[in-house]
């Protein structure tokens, strides 16, 4: 039998916000997922109203199938979780992942070009991907925690949309060094201004973590433990 989600399988009736509901990605990345716990969070997101399912490349025409016609969305990471990837493999998996019903995707930015100023390149790469996305949003995610300078977060998110992301994201969940804070998120929202969202992910496991986030301007969250998030 497979272990169960936070909350899943309950059958008691819970309040849920819907309008928090309707900014988280609803998120699966373990490198041994199996295609039932795929199925389960696609029926999860469809059950609380979750923006999207967020999944690697390799589940996405799974979830894609068991969502189809609900409103969900699905999410596809591209180059996870390091972001080394040369360009033209991002490329080839952003099509691969929209072939097999992705709505949006997660980038993730080549980090050396962040830590090494190399931002003509971060925003070459960034557009290069979004072009293949073929009007799907693309959140370009910085992993943030891995730097302490501010002036390169905010260079590289600035970077990112001048390649057409859609949101700048904070973080993979993936780092040793950490995942979101609500100060990196603020950062970003100054940075990027009003009109492009802004993406909390990595360690966000509370309802009031999640709230801090949205106050501090994330319009999108990522978490594994969604449902947590949104029961009151």
């Amino acid at each position: 039998m497979l272990p169960q989600t936070p909350r899943a399988g309950l059958d008691r009736a819970m309040s849920v916000d819907a309008a928090l509901a309707r900014m988280i990605d609803h998120t699966l990345l373990r490198p041994d997922a199996l295609a039932a716990e795929v199925r389960r969070l696609c029926e999860e997101a469809r059950r609380f109203g979750f923006s999207t399912v967020c999944v690697q490349p390799a589940w996405v025409a799974e979830a894609a199938r068991a969502l189809g016609g609900t409103g969900v969305g699905v999410a596809a990471v591209v180059a996870f979780p390091h972001g080394a990837s040369v360009t033209e493999v991002k490329v080839a998996e952003a099509r691969r992942a929209r072939a097999d019903g992705a709505t949006e995707l997660d980038l993730v930015a080549n980090l050396g070009f962040i830590r090494g100023g190399a931002l003509t390149a971060l925003t070459a790469e960034v557009a290069a991907v979004v072009a293949a996305a073929a009007g799907a949003p693309v959140k370009v995610i910085l992993e943030t925690a891995l730097f302490s300078d501010d002036e390169r977060k905010i260079a590289a998110a600035r970077a990112a949309v001048a390649g057409g992301a859609a949101f700048v994201k904070t973080s993979t969940g993936f780092a040793a060094a950490g995942g979101a804070s609500a100060a990196d998120v603020a950062l970003l929202r100054r940075a990027v201004g009003p009109d492009i969202g802004v993406k909390a992910s990595g360690g966000v496991r509370t309802r009031a973590q999640a709230l801090a986030m949205v106050a501090a301007g994330a319009s999108r969250i990522g978490a594994s433990a969604s449902i947590d998030l949104v029961t009151v």
